[in-house]
């Protein structure tokens, strides 16, 4: 009796230890490929307690999360022949665990070497303006590129984003100078175009005090009231350039002044005047003087 009693429970003891080894969870993250003498099962288990036979079902577990992978730097030559160092990160989920553990050995590290390959593809076939400015075509175009393959292997590509673009320090150079040179262009368009705008409007208000010669007047004492509101110890008035002219002209002779007669001598005619004719010098006469002598 005791011997079938210790059997009883030796054996209860058996079957507890089986069922325990027949019993997988699986996390809520995951999914279960189950791989019986070999053979990979297509009924992939779902998250939860799972039972398996023992000693002959394998279970595998496949992460079905997003999963983020930095591609290393890849050296490469854009289009239009410089020389650029580009890196880019990948997203990318497992959509069929079955494929992704049968079709490929390690799907991480194929993904990887497909995405280092298509990089440097997209920097041969683009130039450096798409590389810096123009990255959103650049990204779904090596999207394309890693989804063609990843696609057979149960992988789906989530996206694809260029990271950094390292350029030589000649060409940072270079990019530097013409972009002052872009912003110098600019700057002195818009200045020309202001100073022509302010040119119409002075022409316009010149023309508008040309027929009401108080507003000029009226224009200069506003200037001087403004001068003087500042509180200057210097007064500046200006003067009409055509006064100077006037009066350099009046010096000149060419403009009278009122209430001045031009003079007599600016209003003769000029005499014509013989050229002198040159005479040589006369001869003094010797004098002779009488030396008296001696008696």
């Amino acid at each position: 009796m005791d011997v079938l009693v210790y059997a009883l429970v030796v054996l209860a003891l058996l079957l507890a230890v089986v069922g325990l080894m027949s019993v997988r969870v699986v996390k809520q993250i995951e999914r279960g490929v189950v791989f019986r003498l070999g053979r990979a099962q297509r009924e992939v288990r779902p998250p939860g307690l799972t039972r398996l036979i023992p000693v002959v079902d394998r279970l595998h577990r496949v992460n079905v999360q997003v999963a983020t992978m930095p591609v290393p730097a890849q050296d490469g030559i854009t289009r239009d022949n410089v020389t650029v160092r580009v890196d880019a990160v990948v997203y990318f989920k497992v959509i069929d665990p079955l494929r992704a553990l049968v079709e490929v050995q390690d799907y991480g590290f194929a993904i990887s070497q497909v995405a280092q390959t298509s990089l440097r593809s997209i920097i041969g076939k683009s130039e450096l303006d798409d590389l810096l400015s123009n990255r959103e075509h650049l990204n779904q175009g090596l999207e394309v590129m890693l989804d063609s393959p990843a696609a057979s292997w149960g992988i789906e590509i989530d996206r694809v984003e260029i990271k950094d673009v390292e350029l030589p320090e000649s060409m940072k150079r270079s990019m530097s100078r013409q972009a002052e040179a872009e912003r110098e262009r600019r700057s002195r368009i818009i200045t020309a175009d202001g100073e022509f705008q302010a040119s119409k409007k002075l022409s316009e208000a010149a023309n508008a005090m040309a027929g009401t010669p108080a507003a000029l007047q009226l224009r200069l004492l506003q200037t001087m009231v403004e001068v003087a509101a500042e509180k200057n110890s210097t007064l500046v008035l200006p003067f009409p350039v055509e006064m100077l002219r006037f009066f350099e002209a009046a010096a000149s002779g060419e403009v009278a002044l009122p209430g001045r007669e031009p003079d007599a001598a600016s209003q003769a005619t000029p005499v014509p005047r013989s050229e002198p004719v040159l005479r040589p010098p006369a001869k003094a006469s010797a004098r002779h003087h009488s030396r008296p002598t001696a008696g």
